[in-house]
């Protein structure tokens, strides 16, 4: 569990700083880029198509995790949106109130 935990501490320094580095040189101009490379129809798009439905696949796991309650549906929904940034803290956070049992961590409490 410690390996896991470290792992997301990396992810989410890693990526806040990547993503930090973006936004002063690129601001904050995401979605034409993103969606305009799926448009294109060529390998950046592919690879943001998949990306989605990965975020899907992530939002759909954590709201699936708090059985599809409201608060569930909006953490879920945060997982969506907010990637790792997001995934990296929850988990963390789950990480600890579940005292590192994977099975509830994974599948949430009945």
């Amino acid at each position: 569990m410690n390996l896991l935990r470290a792992l997301l501490v990396l992810f989410l320094v890693l990526v806040s700083v990547y993503t930090g580095l973006v936004i002063r040189d690129h601001g904050w101009n995401l979605f034409p880029v993103f969606f305009g490379d799926m448009a294109k129809v060529g390998w950046p798009g592919q690879f943001n198509l998949d990306f989605t439905c990965m975020l899907a696949l992530s939002g759909l796991w954590v709201a699936y995790r708090h059985r599809f309650r409201p608060a569930g549906l909006a953490l879920g929904l945060g997982a969506f949106v907010g990637g790792v940034l997001f995934l990296s803290v929850y988990l963390l956070i789950v990480s600890f109130r579940v005292k590192g049992d994977i099975r509830a961590l994974l599948l949430g409490e009945g």
